[in-house]
């Protein structure tokens, strides 16, 4: 079976095909700068047993000529097409084909997403009408954090409010976290069901899940993606009083303040630059405000998995994953200092190896073992079409 894997942005649109026998990537591309001047889309065909690569340069007027151009380029049979969806509310606790109940139900939960449902939904009805009578399916971010108990993921505000207006902790970077604590399964030779992970999905954005027996119980993002610890350019958890101390002393509308705690804030907000690799590059220079950019992130994290240790009652592994996550042994290394109490004992060696490959990082003492995780979101949407087509 061949599935489509469709992830379509405000401003961009990442597709891969699968061929889920073998579950190898056949072809895949992203298109970026959807609606500008000038448009761009890289593409590669895997499917001869040597990469080929196309790129072509034009104006991409919408996401509808985005997905013909992608189409145009995909010679294989599409048995059926996943789409990742970011917010399914409460409707939706797995993967489900969609139908206009489906669509309904996400364009109900646009403003828990703007950003993101409204494009999803898009990409949704393209692809039915350019692969018509084959399955879609959606598989939501939110999917993997419908396990928390109510204890987790209500806030100390007014019920009514909840039941009003949804506001809970709904967690993001779902279909990662599942992909990754299912991997660290398999790689510790182990049942889900019989381990305790804390899953570290560390890229612009970052958020960390306490894993029980395969079932997320915890989370550190929250009705929206900007709660947690500090990010690229997100300020993570803040005392709520802040925003409107600040916008009462600085005159800013409500637009202006979301602007300024979603892409001003966290690491570039503290140094001037979101991206690790500069910050450390500074740090070695002796800059003082990358020096602290670096210690505040990886304190917050080290407090979250803290956290999650205590939501779990036994910790058998860490999985460290995303762009930082995977590739930055700098920061794990600072994130897991001095918790070996908690019998986490980093083999700095291994740490410092560099591969695209899954690689355990502990000591052969450690009482919970480390591993770093590739992450393979759009493999974990196709394996999940897969089931649901299957059900």
């Amino acid at each position: 079976m061949n599935i489509l894997v469709v992830n379509t942005g405000s401003s961009s649109l990442k597709y891969q095909l699968f061929d889920m026998d073998t579950t190898v990537s056949m072809a895949g591309g992203v298109v970026e700068r959807i609606g500008e001047e000038q448009g761009v889309l890289n593409h590669k065909d895997f499917s001869k047993g040597r990469e080929e690569k196309t790129r072509l340069e034009q104006k991409i007027e919408d996401h509808r000529e985005a997905m013909h151009l992608a189409a145009s380029l995909i010679t294989h049979n599409i048995d059926a097409v996943g789409h990742r969806v970011v917010q399914g509310g409460e409707a939706f606790k797995e993967a489900v084909i969609i139908d206009q109940a489906v669509k309904e139900a996400v364009r109900e939960n646009n403003s828990l997403a703007p950003l993101h449902n409204p494009p999803n939904l898009i990409g949704i009805e393209v692809a039915e009408d350019l692969f018509p009578g084959k399955p879609q399916v959606a598989v939501f971010d939110t999917n993997f954090h419908q396990t928390l108990p109510e204890k987790a993921f209500l806030y100390g505000l007014p019920y009514e409010y909840y039941q009003k207006y949804k506001i809970r902790k709904y967690g993001f970077h779902g279909t990662s976290h599942k992909y990754v604590a299912g991997r660290a399964a398999e790689l510790m030779e182990k049942p889900a069901r019989e381990i305790n992970l804390i899953t570290l999905h560390l890229g612009n954005g970052c958020s960390i899940s306490a894993v029980k027996g395969g079932r997320c119980v915890d989370t550190s993002m929250g009705m929206t993606p900007l709660a947690g610890v500090m990010m690229g350019t997100r300020t993570g958890d803040l005392d709520p009083a802040i925003f409107g101390y600040l916008m009462d002393h600085t005159g800013m509308s409500q637009k202006e303040m979301d602007e300024v705690l979603n892409k001003k804030s966290g690491l570039k907000g503290i140094c001037g630059h979101n991206d690790l690799r500069d910050i450390h590059a500074l740090a070695q220079k002796g800059d003082r405000l990358a020096i602290l950019a670096v210690d505040m992130f990886a304190y917050q994290i080290k407090k979250y998995i803290g956290s999650s240790a205590a939501a779990l009652g036994r910790v058998d592994g860490l999985v460290f994953t995303a762009g930082i996550g995977e590739n930055d042994d700098i920061v794990r290394a600072r994130i897991l200092e001095e918790l070996d109490f908690l019998g986490i004992d980093l083999d700095e060696e291994k740490n410092k190896i560099r591969s695209g490959q899954a690689r355990a990082i502990h000591k052969d003492i450690s009482r919970v073992q480390i591993w770093v995780v590739p992450t393979n979101e759009e493999l974990q949407i196709a394996m999940e079409t897969c089931e649901v087509l299957e059900r």
